[in-house]
């Protein structure tokens, strides 16, 4: 599929991009989740600059992104683990016939 020419609006200012038709979706998604973000930090917060409330969405889904990381990594090292367990008893279950 081809590129398109869309704009974001993220915390009150117009970004045109350039994306690929199948990415349209998901990056207005996440345009629409930064501004809510902005959005409760505003109102729970004593905070009006933009650039500190971009700051704090940015730790933010930063923050979510590297537990999502390392929850992935430790999922793979338990899977690992359980198949390498698997192996072994089938291995001496099969040498045993």
């Amino acid at each position: 599929m081809g590129e398109i020419s869309i704009k974001i609006n993220i915390a009150d200012r117009v970004y045109p991009l350039k994306v690929n038709m199948e990415e349209e979706e998901i990056i207005r998604r996440a345009a629409k989740l930064i501004n809510d973000r902005i959005k409760e930090y505003q109102e729970n917060y004593a905070v009006r600059d933009k650039q500190d409330l971009l700051s704090m969405c940015v730790l933010h889904y930063a923050t979510s992104a590297l537990k999502a990381d390392k929850k992935v990594t430790s999922d793979d090292s338990e899977i690992t683990e359980k198949v390498y367990h698997l192996d072994h008893i089938l291995t001496d279950f099969f040498s045993k016939q």
